[in-house]
Formats: structure tokens, C-alpha cells, sequence
């Protein structure tokens, strides 16, 4: 039995230095695919319009990513913060980095829901979690969960546009 268990042993060391290793983690969302790959950070104006301010619009400009084969993704966060990666990608603003998390595929559109970043050929994985660290300094408090309920300016943005995003739609109840 112990010959058997060390043989599974080297089989599955074997087996997981051999394919690569993705540690983003499933949602279940239709058309949802995980993707490890490397891409340059842009500004999606500037690479969509030529609308180009210094660094990536210092946090105020939604960022994206560029593969090797030219496709442009917008780029998200993937967790139930629903905040933008921006603050994730903005130090590499221009720069090449190896992203870890999902594709998401829709008639609509193609997002990449980013969940961990690094620099290609770093071992160290840094989770994409900028902006709930940013929230939680910016409003005191440790607690960054459904901060969407507690944030003065998304309120404001909600009572004048209405939840979703036109005053004269409203969403019907919850169900029961």
C-alpha cells in the first residue's frame, strides 16, 4: 500500500508541474472561462480613441487589457465588490503583466474578471484587492462588504439615476 501511495504521489506532483497552475476561482456564470495569461495594461480611451492623459488617467479612467493576439479586454473585478480593477492595474499602467482569472463571453460582450496580477516572470501572485483597501482607509472602517450600501457618492448616483441607472425604471421587489 505505501509503494502504491507514494507512486500517486509522484504521478500527481508530475501531473501539476507539467500544466499550469490557475487558482482563479469558478463563479458559474454562463460563458465563463478561466484565463492565465500575460497582456499590456491600457487606458481603454486612449487605445480606443486616442484620448491619452499621462498615467492612464491617474485612477480616473477605466483600464483594460491588451493580449498578444491584439484583443482588447475590459478588465473587472471579480469578486462581490463590484468595483473596478483599475486600481489593480494602475502601477503597471503600459506595462506587461500575467493576469489570473475569467473570461466571461456574452453576445453583449467579452470581460476579463481579474482576480490576481504579477509581473511576468515573478513567483508572487498579488490579489487584486486595491479597491477595497482603498474604500476601507478612505472610510475608516475594516469592513469593505457591500460598501455599494454604505458610499455617499454611489448613493448620490443611485437616488438621482435611479438602481438601475434611469429613474423611471424600477426594479421589482425581491421575492419572497
Amino acid at each position: 500500500m505505501g509503494r502504491f501511495r507514494s507512486l500517486a504521489v509522484a504521478v500527481v506532483l508530475c501531473l501539476s508541474a507539467a500544466s499550469p497552475s490557475f487558482a482563479a476561482q469558478k463563479w458559474g456564470i454562463d460563458g465563463e472561462m478561466v484565463a492565465q495569461f500575460e497582456a499590456k495594461v491600457v487606458d481603454l480611451l486612449c487605445e480606443l480613441r486616442g484620448d491619452c492623459p499621462k498615467a492612464c488617467g491617474g485612477g480616473k479612467r477605466q483600464l483594460g487589457l491588451v493580449r498578444d493576439d491584439g484583443t482588447l479586454l475590459l478588465a473587472v473585478k471579480s469578486n462581490t465588490l463590484f468595483a473596478g480593477a483599475t486600481l489593480d492595474l494602475l502601477p503597471y499602467c503600459g506595462q506587461r503583466v500575467e493576469v489570473d482569472g475569467l473570461i466571461i463571453s456574452h453576445p453583449a460582450m467579452v470581460i476579463y474578471m481579474l482576480q490576481r496580477l504579477r509581473k511576468p516572470g515573478a513567483t508572487e501572485w498579488i490579489r487584486a484587492t486595491a479597491f477595497a483597501e482603498d474604500w476601507k482607509q478612505r472610510n475608516k472602517t475594516e469592513d469593505a462588504k457591500r460598501w455599494f450600501r454604505r458610499d455617499g457618492m454611489a448613493n448620490d448616483v443611485i437616488g438621482t439615476f435611479g438602481k438601475v441607472g434611469r429613474p423611471d425604471i424600477v426594479p421589482p421587489p425581491p421575492v419572497q
